[in-house]
């Protein structure tokens, strides 16, 4: 997977949350459907950046890219700033 096609997945995403936080405030879905909806999409949020990281860092040590893969969400979502 490039890039982009990263990039365009990231938007995808953020495009189904504003979908998400809309069919909420218009009655459409209940706020418990509206957080665990929400929840998968941030989980995949964090391992799309994640990936995107793993490959620019790669690139920048003169490493092919491609040999990136999907980190685990129990990775993703356990870094620590």
């Amino acid at each position: 997977m490039a890039d982009v096609d990263i990039q365009q997945h990231i938007k995808s995403l953020i495009d189904e949350e504003h979908r998400l936080r809309s069919s909420l405030s218009d009655g459409e879905i209940s706020p418990d459907e509206e957080h665990d909806k929400l929840r998968s999409i941030e989980v995949e949020l964090d391992q799309c950046w994640d990936l995107l990281r793993q490959r620019r860092a790669r690139r920048s040590a003169g490493q092919d890219p491609a040999d990136t893969e999907v980190r685990p969400p129990s990775t993703v979502e356990n870094y620590r700033q």
